[in-house]
């Protein structure tokens, strides 16, 4: 049997950035998290075996990236409503729900992937790898061509380490990563200076979206919006394009009254965020899910909306969950099926979950 305590010495220092690299390959937090459990429990059953012939942590991402590759051979891949078709052009057209077979794209907590980063650069390098328009477009590659090229472009290893990994050759390593990289170039929108959340324009923004929202001042999030703005929000297909749709759409059809909604500031995939809790027919909040805004010098681009109640408490803290249901009177949802019961499962220490209720 392996030394637990020399494999937990050496093995745990990558969890985050394996993490990190499962995330963009799957585009869900989850995913990713089972797949990194799924890694260490790999890796510690061969790790007597590991005889040093590449680095610990280049074979880490061996083990890390062909569990990914097995989870991603089944043909689902993530979206963003903007993926499924062209934008709506009429603001007052009622959104259409998707298809429930739809696996929506997640976005991750910044704090996920950088805390224990002590190195600026190394902050910022993580977030610009986590982008949410990065990681939409990966989803667009095949599995292998995804694989290279987050491997070669984001993480930097050479492309015999890729090879080696991948159980194949230089030349088609290279050749993965060209048709990739061409790919890419169809997918990826304009290059936009994105601010980092943690700058004080960043921080204006998000405050003064947030305000807008909760004050539901149209007039606020219109100043807010770049003229060619786009809006789209899980689990609805329908988009918009330009703030013309934008905001009437938003005005007429989601922020409702002052105090219909409740946001705190946060960060996702590198971009600002909030957390955002709805007001129910009783008068108290209920978890919505996050907003992520992608903020330029010129202002708010995009506003992506996850819909997902299930995100709240992964953003915020289990404790801090609780803590905000109880300032409203709300009692916590029971633990049931699904998604919110497989992170308390899969998921509690990372979160603090409470021990008795992972289970």
């Amino acid at each position: 049997m392996p030394d637990s305590a020399a494999f937990v010495k050496h093995t745990e220092p990558f969890r985050r950035e394996l993490f990190a690299h499962c995330y963009r390959l799957l585009g869900s937090v989850s995913d990713a998290e089972d797949l990194v459990q799924e890694t260490y429990l790999r890796a510690w059953r061969s790790y007597d075996g590991f005889e040093g012939r590449s680095s610990l942590r280049t074979w880490l991402y061996r083990i890390a990236t062909n569990a990914c590759l097995t989870a991603l051979a089944k043909p689902a891949r993530r979206m963003l409503p903007s993926g499924l078709g062209a934008p709506e052009p009429d603001p007052e057209v009622y959104p259409e729900p998707a298809d429930p077979e739809i696996a929506w794209l997640d976005p991750v907590p910044d704090a996920m992937v950088t805390t224990g980063l002590a190195d600026p650069a190394a902050i910022v390098a993580a977030r610009e790898g986590l982008r949410l328009a990065l990681i939409a477009s990966l989803q667009y590659l095949p599995p292998r061509q995804r694989a290279v090229l987050v491997l070669r472009d984001v993480l930097e290893f050479s492309a015999a380490e890729v090879a080696i990994m991948l159980g194949t050759t230089t030349v088609a390593v290279k050749s993965a990563l060209q048709r990739a990289r061409a790919r890419m170039e169809e997918l990826a929108p304009a290059a936009d200076q994105i601010i980092e959340p943690t700058a004080p324009q960043a921080r204006a923004i998000l405050d003064q979206y947030i305000a807008a929202f909760e004050n539901a001042d149209a007039a606020a999030l219109e100043r807010l919006l770049v003229r060619d703005a786009v809006l789209e929000a899980t689990p609805m297909r329908t988009w918009f394009a330009g703030v013309k749709t934008c905001v009437p759409f938003l005005r007429d059809r989601i922020i409702g009254s002052a105090g219909t909604w409740r946001m705190f500031p946060t960060s996702a995939n590198g971009q600002s965020a909030a957390v955002e809790y709805v007001r129910d027919e009783q008068g108290g909040f209920q978890p919505y899910g996050v907003v992520v805004l992608t903020v330029t010098g010129a202002g708010i681009i995009r506003v992506t909306s996850f819909g997902d109640p299930h995100l709240v408490p992964v953003f915020d803290g289990y404790e801090v969950y609780l803590a905000r249901l109880r300032e409203q009177g709300q009692a916590p949802p029971a633990v049931g099926q699904g998604r919110s019961a497989r992170y308390r499962a899969a998921r509690g220490p990372a979160l603090g979950w409470p021990e008795s209720t992972a289970s």
